[in-house]
């Protein structure tokens, strides 16, 4: 299937978010605790997801399972594939600009 490595390459990126999420995720509990973090939600509705967390890993959850559903279709559909990957795109550089924040 030519769109195997598409899917690998998303898990991959799925994972270093994962790990990423775990740090960022500790992070802001120790802001809560020193009273800061005062916020509902990390992305807004625009940004095209369905969860509202005030912790990352849900995010990553949800990219898993949007993932999930994508691998099971007898084909890729373009328009939930782009989607997807501007999330991620979208996670990885907020979790990514966290990280030089903190």
């Amino acid at each position: 299937m030519p769109h195997t490595k598409v899917i690998e390459q998303l898990k991959e990126n799925l994972q270093i978010a994962y790990r990423q999420a775990i740090d960022a995720d500790a992070k802001l509990d120790e802001l809560k605790k020193a009273g800061h973090g005062k916020f509902t939600s990390i992305f807004t509705a625009e940004q095209g997801f369905m969860v509202s967390s005030n912790r990352f890993l849900p995010y990553v959850q949800e990219l898993v399972d949007d993932l999930t559903k994508l691998q099971q279709q007898s084909s890729l559909d373009p328009a939930a594939l782009e989607t997807l990957v501007r999330q991620l795109a979208t996670l990885l550089k907020t979790l990514h600009a966290f990280k030089k924040q903190s």
